[in-house]
């Protein structure tokens, strides 16, 4: 037990010696680096459609003594797609469809959207092969190109798709179409309008 006295005694004589050395310490400026990090401000990316032309005109061409048909070219639409992978839900797909209202003239009976039909053709699909264009839909005085599409655009018809948006985004996809409105030939003369709507849909 008497060895551990002068032990203690020691540590007490070292705190005594150390309040003079903190009493003597010169005054002076003390400096604190702030730092942070900013990163660069990150717009979402958006998928989008756009439509080189808001009007189309139908020539005639082609009429006979049962049919009278007019045809013309859909403007380019182009479906944009800059969003990340990590923005695109799981399991996505997008696909652009049309359908047309009905052609009415002043004073004249409409003539229904059933007999305007289209045939998209894909301009740009990019490297992946995985967008593509829809299938032909004719007008329903037509005979059916394929079973059971000579329905005109009256539903909403597919002009553009893919089944997997994580796949083909951060690209540029370009389609049109022929139009073609077919009527009977004992149809009304007058300037006739329709609107037809594209939609993209996700």
């Amino acid at each position: 037990m008497k060895a551990r006295i002068p032990v203690a005694l020691i540590v007490a004589l070292t705190g005594a010696a150390a309040l003079p050395a903190s009493a003597l310490a010169d005054p002076g400026d003390a400096e604190v680096e702030v730092t942070v990090d900013i990163t660069e401000i990150r717009e979402p990316g958006v998928l989008a459609l756009t439509v080189a032309g808001d009007a189309v005109a139908l020539s005639e061409k082609g009429s006979d003594l049962t049919v009278r048909r007019f045809s013309g070219t859909l403007p380019t639409v182009t479906v944009t797609d800059t969003r990340t992978l990590e923005e695109i839900p799981d399991g996505s797909a997008w696909a652009v469809l049309g359908s047309s209202s009905d052609f009415t003239a002043s004073g004249r009976a409409p003539i229904t959207a059933d007999h305007l039909g289209w045939k998209p053709r894909l301009i740009d699909g990019g490297d992946t092969g995985l967008v593509a264009e829809g299938e032909e839909v004719v007008p329903s005085v037509d005979e059916p190109t394929q079973p059971g599409n000579n329905v005109g655009l009256v539903d909403q018809e597919l002009l553009v798709s893919t089944y997997d948006s994580s796949e083909v985004t951060g690209g540029a996809y370009q389609v049109n179409a022929d139009l073609n409105l077919h009527t009977p030939a004992d149809v009304a003369a007058g300037s006739y309008q329709a609107t037809l709507t594209l939609s993209l849909f996700e």
